[in-house]
């Protein structure tokens, strides 16, 4: 089969011919028609993301979307000519979807929604799985909840949004001038972060008494903005950067709490695989509800294509989510 290969970082995928993977048992083999690309793809390619680094030679991709073509022994919930998605590989030593086949736990993935193609199923796993992990399984986001989410028009926090809403909250979001109408489209109120500052927008939504969930997907700064963001007493922050040194005395002084995300660790543990199965069947769910719909870039590459596509992602000029067709 063909692949997209890292043969050392900081350097060009190359297209290389490799032998066609075999699923094992727990496993199914999946013919790739779409691979999501994100910043963390980017990064483990210039050996920059210690946390998910990959060994060259290696087949990168996180995200996925294609249609089973063999399975695994002790494999009894997907058949041949199934389609499917979800977050399956490209992280710590486990090959990934940047390739015509690949074998994948059949724990990480769901069917695919119907409502869907397969190029916007592929660019749901890994923002999803974060935006539900965040929102669900720490804050627990319900009906009457008011809902900061910063970055609302990336690539994690646009589903966020969709996934806050369609929970019943009430939806703001940040982001700069020119991601206010994508904001405001996808249903969240939208925050110029560059024309007011976290006391006025508090203010002016919330009325000083700050919001009862604050997601943040930027990190840094942002996050320290978040701790002056939240409710007293009941409000929570989220964060999936949650990565620098931080002054918890903002937060502590509000006596609110904060929980960090770190999506990638059942591919890199092997624990709790079975939850990332069961969070993409949750979005499948939603997106055939006509709940979730992610924002695609306005061009897609094949598979000899992968370096510009990667190129689209590191120089902040798509439009939406990246993805490549492996079989295009």
């Amino acid at each position: 089969m063909r692949a997209a290969v890292l043969t050392a970082y900081n350097a060009p995928l190359q297209i290389s011919e490799i032998p066609d993977p075999a699923p094992g048992p727990g496993e199914v083999l999946v013919r790739v028609a779409a691979s999501g690309v994100n910043p963390l793809d980017t990064k483990i390619r210039r050996g920059a993301a210690a946390h998910a680094k990959m060994a060259p030679p290696a087949v990168l991709g996180i995200d996925m979307a294609g249609t089973v073509e063999a399975v695994g022994a002790e494999v009894d919930h997907f058949g041949v000519g199934d389609q499917v998605f979800g977050m399956t590989g490209g992280v710590g030593g486990v090959a990934g979807s940047l390739a015509e086949l690949a074998t994948v736990d059949a724990r990480l993935i769901a069917h695919k929604p119907t409502a869907l193609s397969m190029e916007q199923a592929a660019a749901i796993p890994l923002g999803f799985i974060t935006s539900w992990e965040g929102l669900v399984d720490r804050a627990g986001v319900a009906a009457g909840h008011q809902v900061l989410i910063h970055g609302g028009a990336g690539g994690v926090g646009y589903l966020a949004v969709q996934l806050a809403l369609a929970r019943g909250a009430q939806v703001f979001a940040t982001g700069g001038p020119a991601s206010q109408e994508v904001i405001r489209r996808v249903g969240a109120t939208p925050i110029d972060y560059t024309a007011s500052t976290v006391d006025d927008y508090v203010d002016e939504h919330t009325g000083g008494e700050g919001f009862d969930i604050v997601v943040d997907n930027v990190g840094g700064a942002t996050l320290d903005a978040s701790f002056t963001a939240v409710k007293r007493y009941t409000g929570h922050v989220v964060s999936a950067l949650g990565w620098g040194t931080h002054s918890l005395a903002p937060l502590s002084f509000r006596g609110a709490t904060y929980s960090g995300v770190f999506t990638l660790l059942p591919l890199l543990t092997g624990e709790g695989r079975e939850h990332h199965g069961h969070i993409v069947a949750q979005a499948a769910a939603l997106a055939d509800a006509r709940r979730l719909v992610p924002r695609l870039h306005s061009a897609t590459f094949a598979l000899g294509e992968v370096n510009d596509a990667y190129q689209v992602v590191e120089n902040g000029s798509a439009t939406g989510k990246v993805v490549v067709q492996p079989h295009a």
